[in-house]
């Protein structure tokens, strides 16, 4: 997939997280703030590369703010910014 425009999903409320995305020509930079880092900060990036990798992503810039989503909202939120900026689900 092909990372075409800025794209966001989710929102800065308690347990979401806010995913911005847009193009990078240097491989993948993931930038993470979240609220639980300290306890859950290699998961949380581990399941946004899983996602990056599901959907062949090789170059992108991913900024996350995480307030304590679960793993299935993380993966939802990286997936549909992802989808918005390869210019699907407008």
């Amino acid at each position: 997939m092909e990372i075409k425009k800025k794209a966001v999903a989710g929102t800065l409320e308690s347990s979401d997280i806010y995913v911005q995305v847009e193009p990078n020509e240097n491989g993948i930079e993931l930038e993470l703030e979240s609220v639980v880092y300290n306890q859950f900060g290699e998961e949380i990036e581990k399941t946004v590369r899983e996602v990056l990798n599901d959907f062949d992503v090789k170059n992108v810039k991913i900024q996350l703010k995480d307030r304590g989503a679960v793993e299935c909202a993380i993966r939802a939120r990286v997936e549909t910014a992802l989808k918005r900026a390869e210019g699907m689900n407008n």
